[in-house]
């Protein structure tokens, strides 16, 4: 990918991470120009230089959005991570969306294990383990679950904008 599109989505990303961090929420003042930055850059720079064109730029804003959009419906992830998600697609394409979804969600686990256990709840973790895995094996469904308000109490509220910054950044870093 070229340099420009690289660091302005870098810069981006930080920003995320940081009001995620401060404020819980990912502002849609950020995602929203930065999804059409992505867009613009991808669309207007040559393609010899690693852009990869308007459509194909679409494409991963819409695979981002979709990607992780059931852990939004569960409840699981907010809107602006869904956005931000949208976002990062706008930048690298479908393909490379893919592929960060996987480091994402490797940091996700790392960022929410650790958090638990520096806010000392991994009993509280365990217990909703324990309680969603006897609900599965009685036969219901996350959805289910959800909707019949089942599903235990959070162990804890978790700025995933952070492991969706950590994740692209560590993909980013890897393959360039």
């Amino acid at each position: 990918m070229y340099s420009l599109i690289i660091g302005t989505l870098i810069i981006f990303l930080l920003i995320a991470a940081w009001q995620d961090i401060h404020h819980y929420r990912i502002p849609n003042v950020l995602v929203f120009p930065g999804a059409i930055i992505g867009l613009l850059l991808n669309t207007l720079l040559p393609q010899e230089m690693g852009a990869f064109g308007f459509l194909t730029s679409l494409a991963g804003l819409g695979l981002g959005l979709m990607v992780l959009f059931p852990l939004y419906l569960l409840r699981a992830m907010g809107a602006g991570d869904i956005k931000l998600m949208a976002m990062i697609g706008a930048f690298v394409g479908p393909i490379n969306m893919l592929s960060i979804t996987l480091y994402i969600l490797l940091a996700g686990g790392v960022l929410a294990l650790s958090v638990v256990l520096l806010r000392r709840n991994l009993s509280k973790l365990l217990e909703n383990l324990k309680i969603v895995l006897l609900m599965r094996l009685a036969g219901l469904s996350m959805v289910n679950m959800y909707a019949n308000g089942m599903f235990p109490e959070s162990a804890g509220k978790l700025p995933y904008g952070v492991a969706i910054a950590a994740g692209t950044l560590f993909y980013l870093a890897a393959t360039n």
